[in-house]
C-alpha cells in the first residue's frame, strides 16, 4: 500500500536517509524505533509529504489514506466541545446530519413532496454511512482514553495539551485511516489509557507506524520493528523483545564477518607491501591491489548499549525513616484528592506511584516535596536532603550556559574531567559538553536536568514522569543510574518496562487513599489481576489493603545450609570463571599469532616450517574451543547458582 525506495534526505549536509527503502502492507502493526536525531519522526512527515525527499521516492496506492497523530497537536485550541471535534471526523456523516436538520426545520412550516424526497434521499445515504451511531461511537472512544461522560461537553481549549492530544487521537481513529501513524502517542497517556489504545491498535483494521519509546507499548501493539540507524531502515519482522535478540544475533555475525575481512585485508595489505618493490610479485601485487579497491566493506558493529559507569554519592546518610504523612487531606474546592490517609517511606524504599491521570499522583508528589498546602501532618526524617524533577525544571536549565557549566553551577567540587565524565554516561561527548542548552532537543535537556539532580548528592529523589521525550537508550541509562542509586526515591511514571525495573514497591491513590503494593511492578500486576478475578467471581470488590497479600509473594524454598554451600561452591565457580577468561585470552593470542604465521607467504616455501605451524594452530584451535565451552558451562552454573545464592 505504501513504498518507500531509495529515500535519500538531508539535514544540513547530515544524511538522516541515504538510499533507505521498506515497503508497508495492509494489517502491517510496523514500530519506528531509533536514538533521538536519527529521522523518526521525519519519515512520518515524509510519507504524509510535510517534507520533499532530496532522493529516490514515497508512492502509496490510490486508496491509501493516512492519518498523523504528531506534537504540533497539543497546541490545537477550538472553542468546540471535545465530542464535537472528535466528530469532526466523520465529515461527511455531519454534512448530511445537517443538511437533514435543515430540511425537518424547512418542513414544519413549508411541507412539501420535494422536500420529503430530498429528506429520505438524505437519510438514505446518512443510514448507508451508519451516521445514527456516530456519536456513540465518539463517545466510546473518548471514553476509552480516560475522558468522563460529563466531559465530552467541555470545551476543548478548557483542556491541557495532553488531554488536548487525546482528543485528537480520539478524532484520528474514528478517521479509520488505511495508515495509521503514530508519534509517541503513549508520552501523556495514563496507564488504563495506554492499555485501551494498545487493545485497539491490535484490532485496527488498517496499517499502524509508531514511534515509541515504551518497550511494553510495542511488545503489545506491533509485529515488525524497523530501527533507524546509519540513514537506512533495517526491516525486524517480530515486536521489540524479537528485535533485541535477533538484533544481537545480527551484531554477532556482522561482528565476525567484519573481523574476519579486516583479517583480510591486514594480511592482503602487509602481502602489498612486502612485495610492491619486487617485479616477479607484481602481477600478484597488483591483482591484490585491484581486490581491495572493489571490496565491498563490512561496517563495524557500533554498540548502542549505553553504560553508567559512574558512582553517584551521597554528601549525607539519612535515619531509618525518610518520609511519613499521618492523617493527611487534600482538595481542590469540591475535588477530593485525599481523605485522612497515611504513607511512610523507609530507608532504600524504590516507590513507583502508578494509575489513571486525576488521581492525584503529581499532587502527592508536591505535598512529598512539601510545596503543597495540606491538612494533617508531614514528617521528613533526619538528614533527608531531597531533589525533584519534573518537566517544569526544563525551564529552569540556563539556556546560556554550556552543559558544564550548567552542572558546575550546582556547586560540586568535582573536576571538569568527572563532570564531563558525568555528561558521557547521559550521551554527551567531546565537544557535546560545550554545546549551550537553548540548541538542544528537548529530550537532550531532559538528560541534562536528570544528570544535574543525582549531581545534586540528594538522598531522596522525586521525579514525575523523567523518561517523557527520552530514547530508549536514554531510558537505559536512567535505569541504570537509579539502579545503582543507594537512596530513595520516589517516581511517576506510566512507562511500565521503566518501572518494572527500577521500583521494589508500587504505591496508588483509591477511594482517596494512598495504597501501597509491597512489590514489583509485574508482582502487583499478577496481583491486581488475581483481585479483579475475585471481584468478578464474587460479585463484589474486596476491601483488604494489598499490604495483607504477603503471602501471595513465593516464598524461598532454599534452607540456610543449602543457600551457604551454593554460595561457597559459587565463589570457586566465580573464580574459575576468572582462570578460564585468562586461558581464553592467552589461546586467543597463540591463535592469532600462529594465523599471522601462516598468512606469511614465506612459509609455504618451507614445507617442514608450515606442517609445523599447520599443526600448532590446529592444536591451539583446540584448546580454545575446548576452553570456551569449559567457560560456557562454568557461567551457566554461575547464574543457575546465583538465583539460589
Amino acid at each position: 500500500m505504501l513504498s518507500i525506495n531509495n529515500l535519500s534526505f538531508y539535514f544540513g549536509s547530515r544524511a538522516l536517509y541515504d538510499e533507505a527503502s521498506l515497503h508497508i502492507k495492509p494489517k502491517d502493526r510496523i514500530g519506528l524505533i531509533g536514538a533521538n536525531g536519527t529521522g523518526k519522526s521525519t519519515l512520518l512527515r515524509l510519507v504524509v509529504g510535510e517534507y520533499t525527499p532530496d532522493g529516490g521516492t514515497i508512492s502509496k496506492s490510490g486508496d491509501c489514506s493516512i492519518g498523523f497523530l504528531n506534537q504540533d497537536l497539543l497546541s490545537y485550541e477550538s472553542s468546540e466541545s471535545i465530542l464535537n471535534v472528535a466528530m469532526q471526523a466523520f465529515e461527511r456523516e455531519m454534512v448530511l446530519q445537517k443538511k437533514i436538520d435543515e430540511v425537518l426545520h424547512e418542513m414544519e412550516t413549508n411541507y412539501r413532496d420535494e422536500l420529503v424526497d430530498k429528506l429520505a434521499k438524505y437519510q438514505e445515504e446518512f443510514e448507508a454511512l451508519d451516521g445514527y451511531t456516530i456519536q456513540a461511537k465518539a463517545e466510546e472512544i473518548l471514553e476509552g482514553l480516560g475522558f468522563k461522560t460529563e466531559e465530552l461537553q467541555v470545551p476543548l481549549q478548557r483542556f491541557s495539551g495532553g488531554w488536548r492530544m487525546r482528543v485528537m487521537l480520539a478524532k484520528l481513529l474514528l478517521q479509520k485511516p488505511s495508515l495509521l501513524l503514530l508519534d509517541e502517542p503513549t508520552n501523556h497517556l495514563d496507564l488504563p489509557s495506554i492499555e485501551w489504545v494498545e487493545n485497539y491498535v491490535r484490532n485496527y483494521e488498517g496499517a499502524v507506524m509508531i514511534v515509541s519509546h515504551d518497550r511494553y507499548f510495542l511488545d503489545n501493539c506491533v509485529n515488525i520493528i524497523v530501527e533507524v540507524s546509519g540513514g537506512k531502515l533495517n526491516y525486524y519482522p517480530g515486536n521489540y523483545s524479537f528485535y533485541i535478540e535477533e538484533k544481537t544475533l545480527r551484531n554477532e555475525i556482522q561482528r565476525g564477518a567484519y573481523e574476519n575481512q579486516q583479517a583480510k585485508i591486514r594480511q592482503t595489505e602487509r602481502f602489498i607491501e612486502r612485495f610492491k618493490a619486487k617485479a616477479s610479485k607484481a602481477r600478484q601485487v597488483q591483482s591484490r591491489v585491484k581486490s581491495l579497491e572493489k571490496l565491498d566493506f563490512v561496517d563495524e558493529v557500533i554498540d548502542d548499549t549505553a553504560r553508567v559507569n559512574f558512582k553517584f554519592t551521597l554528601a549525607t546518610q539519612p535515619g531509618k525513616n525518610i518520609f511519613q504523612l499521618e492523617d493527611v487531606s487534600k482538595a481542590y474546592g469540591e475535588k477530593r484528592i485525599l481523605t485522612h490517609t497515611d504513607a511512610y517511606l523507609g530507608r532504600g524504599d524504590k516507590v513507583a506511584l502508578i494509575g489513571a491521570n486525576g488521581k492525584g499522583k503529581s499532587t502527592l508528589l508536591r505535598i512529598i516535596a512539601g510545596t503543597e498546602s495540606i491538612e494533617g501532618k508531614r514528617q521528613i526524617g533526619h538528614n533527608v536532603a531531597f531533589a525533584f524533577y519534573a518537566q517544569h525544571q526544563l525551564e529552569a536549565l540556563n539556556i546560556e550556559n554550556t552543559l558544564i557549566d550548567e552542572l558546575r553551577e550546582m556547586g560540586t567540587d568535582k573536576t571538569e574531567a568527572q563532570l564531563r565524565g558525568i555528561l558521557g554516561c547521559f550521551l554527551f561527548s567531546s565537544d557535546d559538553v560545550f554545546k549551550k542548552i537553548k540548541v538542544l532537543s528537548g529530550g537532550e535537556k531532559s538528560r541534562v536536568a536528570l544528570a544535574k539532580m543525582l549531581l545534586s548528592e540528594a538522598n531522596f529523589l522525586l521525579l514525575d514522569e523523567p523518561t517523557n521525550h527520552l530514547d530508549m537508550i536514554s531510558v537505559n541509562i536512567l535505569i541504570q543510574a537509579l539502579q545503582q542509586y543507594e537512596g530513595t526515591y520516589v517516581i511517576v511514571s506510566h512507562d511500565r518496562y521503566f518501572v518494572s525495573e527500577v521500583a521494589n514497591k508500587i504505591w496508588y491513590i483509591e477511594d482517596e487513599q494512598i495504597k501501597e503494593y509491597p512489590g514489583t511492578y509485574d508482582e502487583y500486576v499478577l496481583w491486581q489481576q488475581e483481585r479483579e478475578a475475585i471481584r468478578k467471581e464474587s460479585g463484589a470488590a474486596r476491601t483488604e489493603k494489598p499490604v495483607e497479600v504477603k503471602v501471595a509473594k513465593p516464598q524461598p524454598t532454599v534452607s540456610d545450609t543449602e543457600r551457604k554451600q551454593s554460595q561457597q561452591k559459587l565463589k570457586k565457580l566465580q573464580q574459575q570463571v576468572e582462570e578460564l577468561e585468562g586461558q581464553v585470552s592467552k589461546l586467543e593470542k597463540q591463535k592469532a599469532d600462529t594465523e599471522a604465521q601462516l598468512a606469511d607467504p614465506e612459509i609455504y616455501q618451507n614445507t617442514v616450517k608450515f606442517n609445523e605451524v599447520q599443526k600448532a594452530y590446529d592444536r591451539v584451535k583446540q584448546q580454545l574451543s575446548q576452553a570456551n565451552d569449559a567457560w560456557e558451562s562454568a557461567m551457566m552454573e554461575v547464574e543457575s547458582l546465583e538465583k539460589l545464592a
